[in-house]
């Protein structure tokens, strides 16, 4: 049998009296590491074997943890009576090494026994209560020197209000936490500041970088430590070793996206709002087109606040349009969330797969083809080019985006001078026009040759039409301000004089 044994958090003290009892009863036991309070108080008899030579000749700790497995289960095969391998803390919590002897084991009928100890987590959370009430009371200057408790909106430190749990490593090799600002959380095994350093740059992408955190050190011993930082500052005092964690707070006020689908989905419900509640997928599609444009209207604003509180509106809508799908068991959010994640990864084989890019053109290329194998996929073959364009979009946009499609499937213009020419062309149309009807047509097809023609040159023709239009905007204010100032009335004032001033608008700028 393989015994899985836990050493607890700290000193030979905290270990079980199922342990001892093991531990006493053995002749020899393999520790995953030497470096453990604990080592020091196991029995004298014991016949000791760690892996610590391991940590410094591999490449990974994967490759670590690999070898360990390796290793217990050999001894399991080959030496007579039980095996003991001893770990850190409870030997399900933050072992690796353990799963792998436990998938191996099963897979080999080799029978295993769990013999617990205190994870890390509740002296953890032992020091954190310990030091936060010694602040409050102003007992100990070691203790955290600010009055606010780690978790401004919840008092409890208990780990049933939502405590998440993480590895450091885990952490720092993301670009995003997989974490819920709106909970606390606490990582585990921050050995080094340069392992802080990136679980810090992890963090900082959800959390400001003047949210407090709470390095403990040496829980489960006497005394442990408890320092408060902002996140920003985390990696710059020496305060890590292989029994640090850290404790992060939740936000100051709700940020989560799981809290904005709970406001929603209240909202959407017998007791919620009775608007809310009778909304569609169809009855959003106004609202929802114009949240959009407002926030392309704050982007080209330059309107970072505005922007902020647009995006927060345009994402309502999404959510709430989810709610509704929801209900009717069409489409959870995690639905959504899965297929535009799969998408992405699926379409960024240089950045998730083995496929090599040299610019962003071959990117695009590379998009464009597997775009296609998607289609071929689902038994889409022998459609347009076209397909696909939304015909909700704007006008110019839309003709725009028509225009350059059909260039790529290969109806192109020679060079700019050819569009051009062609702008020209159905200019001069519309001025011969034989009736309102036909100007209207003609127009129609100047505007679309007038996108084209940008598009030969890589400019957003809504884009530049927007910018164009706040442009006059600023300088017909500007132009009714000067009216004004000078007591003239604009409709009595003759084409010369308006565009005199116009000129004076023009120059000012």
């Amino acid at each position: 049998m393989i015994i899985l044994l836990g050493l607890g958090p700290g000193s030979a003290n905290l270990l079980t009296r199922e342990a001892w009892e093991v531990l006493s009863a053995a002749e020899r036991v393999y520790l995953r590491t030497r470096q453990h309070p604990a080592v020091a108080g196991l029995p004298a008899h014991l016949a000791l074997q760690d892996f610590d030579a391991l940590y410094d000749s591999a490449t990974s700790f994967d490759e670590v943890y690999a070898r360990i497995a390796e290793a217990i289960i050999a001894a399991a095969q080959t030496t007579p009576g039980d095996i003991v391998y001893a770990v850190p803390g409870h030997p399900l919590v933050g072992e690796a090494s353990v799963w792998l002897i436990l998938r191996r084991a099963q897979q080999l009928g080799i029978p295993t026994r769990i013999v617990g100890g205190i994870s890390f987590i509740e002296p953890t959370l032992e020091a954190l209560s310990e030091a936060f009430v010694a602040s409050r009371s102003g007992r100990s200057a070691a203790a955290p020197t600010q009055d606010a408790h780690p978790d401004t909106r919840n008092d409890s430190l208990d780990p049933l209000d939502g405590l998440q749990i993480g590895d450091a490593l885990e952490v720092a090799a993301l670009h995003h936490p997989p974490l819920n600002p709106d909970k606390p959380a606490l990582i585990a095994q921050i050995y080094s500041r340069a392992v802080a350093s990136d679980v810090k740059l992890t963090l900082m992408n959800q959390y400001p970088p003047e949210h407090p955190v709470f390095v403990v050190r040496g829980g489960g011993q006497a005394p442990a430590s408890c320092h408060r930082v902002s996140l920003s500052q985390l990696d710059h005092a020496e305060l890590f070793d292989h029994l640090t964690s850290l404790y992060v707070p939740p936000l100051p006020r709700p940020g989560g996206f799981e809290s904005l689908q709970e406001t929603i989905a209240h909202l959407r419900a017998p007791e919620g709002c009775p608007w809310d509640r009778e909304q569609t997928h169809e009855s959003l599609r106004s609202t929802l087109l114009e949240e959009t444009y407002e926030v392309l209207t704050a982007i080209d604003a330059g309107d970072l606040d505005a922007l902020r509180e647009e995006l927060g509106d345009l994402l309502l809508n999404v959510v709430l349009q989810c709610q509704i799908a929801t209900e009717a068991e069409e489409f959870r959010m995690c639905d959504v969330i899965a297929e535009v994640d799969a998408k992405l990864r699926r379409r960024h084989p240089h950045v998730f797969g083995d496929v090599v890019v040299n610019d962003a053109q071959e990117v695009i290329a590379n998009w464009n083809a597997i775009k296609r194998q998607e289609k071929a996929a689902k038994g889409e073959t022998g459609g347009s080019a076209l397909d696909g364009i939304a015909p909700a979009l704007p006008a110019l946009a839309q003709a725009q985006k028509m225009a350059h499609r059909a260039e790529k499937a290969g109806f192109r213009w020679s060079s700019h001078d050819d569009r051009l020419a062609k702008v020209r062309e159905e200019l001069e149309e519309a001025v011969n026009a034989r009736d309102d009807a036909h100007r209207a047509e003609e127009i129609g097809d100047l505007l679309f040759t007038i996108a084209d023609w940008a598009d030969g040159y890589g400019i957003d023709v809504e884009a530049a039409a927007r910018e164009a239009n706040r442009k006059f905007a600023r300088r017909f204010r500007a132009l009714e301000r000067i009216v004004r100032e000078r007591g003239l009335a604009l409709s009595a004032m003759s084409q010369a004089e308006m565009l005199a001033i116009w000129r004076e608008v023009k120059q000012a700028e």
